[in-house]
């Protein structure tokens, strides 16, 4: 992601922080496989839960600094690839492969369209793909099969803007 696009993302990550995020299907549940819920932890998933588009781990660092946080940025490279090991967090590649990090609030898996210039994150509809991927792995005979599917372009806002 270019510096552009980061400085956006976390722009529209600041700006657009929801009074009232998405709620987890099972709140109890929303830490499991963390291990010790630290209150530095617990910081870092709720900036995490107030972005609405992915973030990168450097740029969700940055965001808590500017609030006065004291999280380290390898707390929170830890944090998000713990999330993202137990099924709470999603995770894509930008165009340099750095991991950008977006709150899952339920179990289910989704894919997102996501803007090159800006960041911007839209989720789609993914059953075709889903569908795809459990016939792969009936005829293969493979189980607990997983998939990645990212699906990048540009938004009607950037393409206005070129």
């Amino acid at each position: 992601m270019s510096s552009r696009a980061l400085t956006t993302a976390f722009r529209r990550a600041a700006g657009r922080r929801k009074a009232v995020n998405a709620q987890p299907d099972n709140p109890d549940k929303e830490h499991d496989g963390l291990g010790r819920l630290t209150p530095q932890r617990a910081e870092v998933l709720r900036s995490l839960r107030a972005c609405e588009d992915f973030v990168s781990a450097q740029l969700l660092h940055a965001g808590l600094l500017t609030t006065g946080s004291r999280v380290g940025l390898s707390t929170v490279y830890r944090t998000l690839t713990a999330l993202a090991a137990v099924g709470r967090a999603d995770v894509v590649r930008d165009t340099n492969g750095e991991r950008l990090f977006r709150y899952r609030p339920g179990a289910d898996h989704r894919h997102y369209l996501i803007c090159r210039v800006c960041g911007l994150s839209s989720p789609v509809d993914s059953a075709a793909v889903e569908a795809w991927a459990e016939r792969i792995a009936e005829l293969s005979g493979f189980v607990d099969v997983q998939h990645t599917v990212e699906l990048a372009g540009v938004c009607p806002d950037c393409h206005r803007g070129c």
